[in-house]
């Protein structure tokens, strides 16, 4: 379901089917991102980071994206505004495929 802003809900899905956390995003790929970002595992170096499977449910639909994510630190740029740590995470994805939940 679309919101009112034009971004759409994703809830993550763990292996046992629970859901745990909510994304939003105008695209899939957006939430996946920021879901990414949140993984425990995360490597010193894109190279280096550890790949884990991702399954978005778009809310209002039956839809499960499913990503391969990985994440690693990075020192943050030289131009970065005060508030922002010395270290930041970063992630990418590479879309999977698409599911349809059965009832």
């Amino acid at each position: 379901m679309v919101r009112e802003d034009g971004k759409r809900n994703f809830a993550l899905r763990e292996s046992d089917g629970d859901e745990s956390s909510v994304f939003s995003g105008n695209t899939p790929r957006q939430a996946a991102l920021k879901a990414a970002r949140r993984l425990d595992d995360v490597g010193d170096s894109e190279s280096d980071a550890n790949r884990h499977d991702l399954e978005l449910r778009e809310k209002g639909t039956d839809k499960v994206h499913i990503y391969e994510a990985w994440a690693w630190e990075e020192e943050a740029p030289g131009d970065k505004p005060d508030w922002m740590p010395g270290e930041i995470t970063k992630a990418n994805v590479s879309k999977e495929g698409i599911e349809h939940i059965e009832d």
